[in-house]
């Protein structure tokens, strides 16, 4: 796939990407072998007939193409640009084992941006129930979520607690790789299916669940608020001005357009030399914005080797040529500053050990210590629920980590549904668009057998 050039990127907030044009989407869908048993649905939490919308491309049918993920994916134009392919449908394909697989989230992209250039339509027949139901977050989970309800016949709403849509789609990735006028369209397009949107509104101060139930009658409640609690380092100076968590730090650019500064009043101030701490793709992310925003040397910090990495390969390719440095085998210990101002980080150097749980061979600390200056430190090592819904609703069940916990999506509270991060904590988009789809055929099992 083209890209733009690394030069020119790393200083504006274009999108990197630029798609396969039409050529190369016929070649790349001529590669499939279409399988009997085809293990690239099966490896896409949302079941995606990628064998039938390929053939469709083969036929110039896009229209066609088109509407066959739209059943199953609601944002095709998203998930093409953000879903790890190369672990779900891509690391599946047959191809992939001696060559390279066919690049499925190429064309789904393709497909997803050539309906929202010709305004392509789907007419899809719906019949009310007139049974109300309401979704707790406007993300990859709740949007999932209500699309598939409102299919289903029933009356939705969607309450979102920032002052526009999307969730992380809006707040958490950037600019250049995932422009929010294709999340615009894709919401625009649930609209059309007469679901109804709410801005503001922060369930469980706003608005109580208890209150969602018995003042606005909803038969079921499903809440998809994702994981926006930032995690931390529990280290001394992380209180520092010029510390961030990467939450805050990618909300202010990515949702409040610090940006562009000043045609909007948010700015963000990183300096020259810029810490990253973590290796997902949140702290990928991180890097390059801070990279953007004028930076001269951002780093990643790192406690493992370069193998180890759990951002996609994708990512911290595109990192390196836009010249974010890793600084591997290290971990932070504290964090500097004078006038309460950031200048340093403490990190001690670790080996690697045996392997863990997750494969990954274990970080063991050494007796060794350096010392690097920085202007900014920003801190990206995962994220956990927002605990406001836990902590105003009684009788709500979570976990240690403030995750609620579910039976078949439902809740410990009966007709309180939950899906996506705030179940599993944080995970992909396509993985969260799962959970909800498969929350609304339990919803509507739940109501029919509960009010009819």
């Amino acid at each position: 796939m083209s890209l733009l050039d690394k030069d020119t990127r790393n200083k504006n907030f274009e999108e990197v990407a630029l798609g396969f044009n039409l050529s190369q989407v016929h070649i790349e869908a001529s590669r499939c072998l279409d399988c009997k048993d085809p293990r690239c649905v099966k490896a896409c939490p949302v079941n995606i007939n990628i064998p039938k919308f390929i053939k469709e491309i083969l036929d110039k049918d896009y229209e066609k193409a088109y509407q066959t993920i739209y059943e199953d994916n609601i944002l095709p134009s998203v998930c093409g640009r953000v879903c790890p392919q190369e672990n779900q449908c891509e690391g599946s394909c047959i191809l992939g084992i001696k060559y390279q697989p066919v690049a499925i989230g190429a064309l789904e992209r393709f497909l997803g941006d050539y309906s929202l250039k010709n305004d392509c339509c789907i007419d899809e027949h719906i019949v009310d129930n007139h049974d109300k139901v309401c979704v707790v977050g406007s993300g990859p989970a709740g949007l999932s979520f209500a699309a598939s309800i409102r299919r289903l016949g029933y009356t939705t709403h969607v309450y979102e607690a920032l002052h526009d849509f999307g969730g992380v789609l809006r707040y958490g990735i950037p600019e250049f790789r995932l422009p929010k006028s294709v999340v615009d369209k894709e919401i625009h397009r649930l609209e059309s299916l007469n679901i109804e949107f709410f801005k503001n509104v922060i369930v469980g101060k706003t608005l109580t669940i208890k209150q969602l139930q018995e003042e606005y009658k909803y038969k079921a409640i499903f809440i998809a608020s994702g994981a926006g609690l930032p995690n931390s380092l529990n280290i001394k100076g992380e209180n520092l001005n010029g510390v961030y968590y990467a939450n805050e730090f990618l909300t202010r650019v990515n949702l409040m357009k610090a940006y562009d500064f000043p045609n909007h009043p948010t700015p963000v101030k990183v300096g020259d030399n810029v810490c990253v701490v973590g290796g997902g793709n949140v702290a990928m992310d991180a890097a390059r914005v801070a990279k953007r925003l004028g930076s001269k040397n951002v780093f990643i910090l790192y406690r493992r080797n370069m193998d180890a990495l759990p951002a996609r390969k994708e990512e911290i390719h595109h990192a390196i040529e836009e010249g974010i440095e890793f600084k591997l085998l290290l971990n932070p210990v504290e964090i500097y500053g004078e006038n309460y101002q950031v200048n340093s980080i403490k990190a001690q150097v670790m080996r690697l050990g045996e392997k863990d749980q997750s494969g990954r061979q274990k970080p063991m600390p050494t007796d060794d210590f350096i010392t690097i200056d920085i202007d900014s430190c920003i801190i990206a090592i995962g994220q956990s629920p927002n605990p406001i819904i836990k902590n105003h609703t009684e009788n709500l069940i979570t976990d240690q980590k403030g995750r609620i916990t579910v039976k078949d999506c439902e809740t410990s509270i009966p007709g309180v549904f939950a899906g996506g991060d705030i179940v599993t904590g944080a995970a992909t988009v396509i993985e969260a668009m799962g959970a909800g789809k498969c929350a609304a055929q339990q919803v509507d099992d739940y109501i029919k057998n509960t009010f009819h």
